[in-house]
């Protein structure tokens, strides 16, 4: 830990000597655009550097030949990328170093070289060349040794994160809002990989697929790839995890494919994993599209809007339903995290082919936004029912580097095991961190190894504790009904409800001469009391007599009832026409009934004590199965965890007020004597 921690240091001092040397000549959100993609330059530099001569000699000598070098020059690189240019950062030379460099970077094979595409590299090399500082920079890189073996992936993924954080802005203007954190990267992938460890260990050489639909920079795919290759010594044959991904940031994407160039397969050396990392919006373009995998894990941004894929996301639920990735209503377009949430569920291998498991970071608002009917329940409740949600973790505030919000990991699954089908595992992991010494941002915790540990535990054994609760899905579950009130009302003509019609849009449609004729009627009527159905005729029938009162609407109805209507708990209930009883829209109620709770004991037990003439509406239905009332689905975690804390002592309280009452007066005394 410790050397790691230096190297993480070294690396620092070193960015910010080159920040040093671009000061000046360039705006420090324009930092990151330089500093970052020469770091991934001298990286991929430092892995080809052994075979450099061998590479150069092989292009020599195949020149004219007409064969295809390519899959030779992998070979001898060990890499599936190589570079035939006889450059390196360090013999650019100090006239040409421009061009040279361009050059260099023009032999890298393709798909090496679109990372500096991503990056519109050749611009930021031109005012760099422009500036003076080109060759400055490209020789403090060249002094620096940046191989896997002297910078460890993990180092080099925070110095990538460091990068983003500090000058992110010209990078990626949104990066360190959705950057996750390390050791909840880690968290996350022990989570979803813990539990077939077991499934490793019965199956050595076993291959199986992570995908990250919001990939980033690959701290989740790195991380799962490095959780099976730390079991290696267990195994005579080494499982595998072959990593897929999607990013939206041309320039996160860029540092993705370059981190998946590195990287190597036990089973299959000269495969080049960065093809699997594709570039566009998962969720109107998804690259993946016909793919399915055993493992899922992503950290897609919070309260983010999905209004740029809102007409490809509406098209695909209009047209394919369940068939497709949104089966179930749509989110508001404000915050598209839970549409993230189906996609993952949509990418899981099936479960006649062993089925698969996600991993997701939310914020609180998947957990509860929306009522019962709306898009984001109703995607709960696709969830519950569907049993597809094993567990779902609280972590501790202030993990994040932008935001101090509560934040949620939430396990999916097609293929439960016995023991936890029908059954949702809630943990409180609020209390398991370990403060920093330095905040980064907002930043002021970690979830270190020890509480990891502790709350992959938790989950793996599945039992009931204080932090760790087995619900039932249907305990999430509630019909939201209609509970109506009689309408009790008189029309009583004051000079109250005089003034309140002013208030009124059908009143403000009328004319002066139309109001000032009303307002006469209705003094010659003051004090009058009647049943609320007389309005309509009196006002209707007046109009007949007296054209200057003009045409009487519905509207302008609605506005006299509103204005001059007096509520009378004694008063008998209002009938229409046909006799049935009119409901008092200002009294109308809703009540979310626990699923398996008989409605109308409900009503008598909750409502009837309080409002004696309530009732149900019984035409408020559910569209999916029929019933009184809308299925809903919410995840209150403050319910099942809340502890009631009592009061404080009051003299307690009034002793260390007077306290601080008598500092504050001793400090005063000691400014005025």
């Amino acid at each position: 830990m410790i050397e790691t921690q230096a190297k993480n240091t070294s690396l620092a001092d070193f960015i910010w000597k080159n920040a040093d040397d671009l000061w000046g000549n360039f705006k420090h959100v324009e930092f990151g655009k330089i500093i970052l993609p020469f770091t991934l330059l001298r990286r991929l530099e430092c892995v080809l550097d052994p075979t450099r001569e061998q590479v150069q000699e092989t292009v020599k000598s195949l020149k004219d030949s007409g064969i295809d070098m390519d899959v030779i020059l992998r070979q001898q690189t060990g890499f599936p990328f190589y570079n035939t240019s006889n450059y390196s950062l360090a013999s650019l030379g100090a006239t040409r170093t421009r061009q040279n460099l361009e050059d260099y970077i023009a032999q890298f094979s393709e798909n090496a070289r679109v990372i500096f595409e991503q990056f519109d590299f050749a611009n930021t090399l031109a005012r760099m060349d422009k500036a003076g500082v080109l060759y400055k920079i490209c020789q403090n890189f060249a002094a620096i040794d940046l191989h896997p073996k002297a910078v460890p992936e993990r180092v080099m993924s925070n110095a990538y994160e460091h990068l983003i954080r500090r000058f992110g802005a010209e990078v990626n203007e949104a990066a360190e809002d959705f950057m996750t954190p390390r050791d909840v990267v880690h968290l996350a992938i022990e989570l979803l990989l813990d539990p077939d460890d077991q499934l490793f260990i019965d199956n050595p050489g076993l291959i199986r697929t992570l995908y990250d639909p919001t990939c980033g920079t690959g701290g989740f795919l790195s991380d799962g790839m490095e959780h099976v290759r730390s079991l290696q010594d267990r195994y005579s044959i080494a499982p595998v995890i072959v990593p897929y991904g999607q990013e939206l940031e041309p320039e996160t994407h860029a540092v993705c494919l370059a981190g998946m160039l590195l990287k190597t397969l036990e089973t299959d050396p000269g495969r080049d994993l960065s093809k699997n990392i594709k570039l566009g919006s998962t969720l109107s373009a998804d690259k993946h599209r016909d793919e399915k995998f055993h493992y899922c894990v992503s950290n897609p941004p919070f309260g983010k809007k999905w209004e740029m894929d809102q007409a490809d996301v509406t098209r695909e639920h209009a047209e394919q339903g369940f068939e497709g990735r949104f089966g179930p209503k749509l989110p508001r377009v404000s915050d598209g995290s839970m549409l993230f949430l189906l996609h993952l569920l949509s990418k899981l291998e099936d479960p006649s082919k062993g089925g698969g498991r996600a991993a997701i970071v939310l914020s609180g608002s998947p957990l509860f936004n929306g009522n019962a009917g709306q898009g984001e329940s109703e995607i709960r409740r696709h969830l519950l029912e569907q049993d597809v949600v094993e567990a779902i973790i609280a972590l501790p505030t202030e993990i994040f580097f932008r935001t101090g919000i509560g934040t949620y990991i939430w396990i999916l699954s097609n293929k439960k095991p016995e023991h936890r089908k029908g059954k949702v595992q809630l943990i409180n992991a609020t209390e398991l961190y370990e403060p920093m010494r330095k905040s980064e941002g907002n930043k002021r915790r970690r979830v270190g190894e020890n509480q990891t540990s502790d709350i992959v535990q938790m989950y793996s054994e599945f039992e009931p504790t204080k932090e760790s609760l087995i619900c039932e899905s249907t305990d999430f579950g509630y019909r939201r009904i209609k509970v109506l009130r009689p309408l009790r009302k008189k029309m009583v003509i004051s000079e109250e409800g005089v003034a309140a019609l002013a208030e009124e849009k059908a009143w403000e449609k009328r004319s002066k001469d139309q109001q000032a004729a009303w307002l006469a009627l209705f003094r010659d009527n003051m004090d009058r009391m009647e049943g609320w159905n007389w309005m309509e005729s009196f006002a209707k029938n007046s109009a007949k007599k007296d054209e200057g009162l003009g045409k009487v609407d519905a509207a302008l109805i609605k506005a006299f009832r509103k204005a001059f209507g007096v509520y009378d708990p004694e008063y008998d209930p209002v009938t229409d026409k046909k006799g049935q009883i009119v409901a008092d829209d200002d009294l109308t109620d809703f009540e979310n009934v626990p699923l398996g709770t008989d409605i109308l004991d409900y009503l008598a037990a909750e409502v009837l004590p309080h409002a004696e003439d309530a009732y149900i509406d019984e035409t408020f239905r559910d569209e999916t199965d029929g019933g009184i009332g809308v299925v809903g689905y919410e995840i209150n975690f403050n319910r099942y965890f809340y502890e009631y804390q009592p009061p404080r002592d009051l003299e307690n309280i009034d002793a260390e007020l007077k306290a601080v009452e008598a500092e504050i007066a001793g400090m005063l005394a000691e400014v005025t004597a």
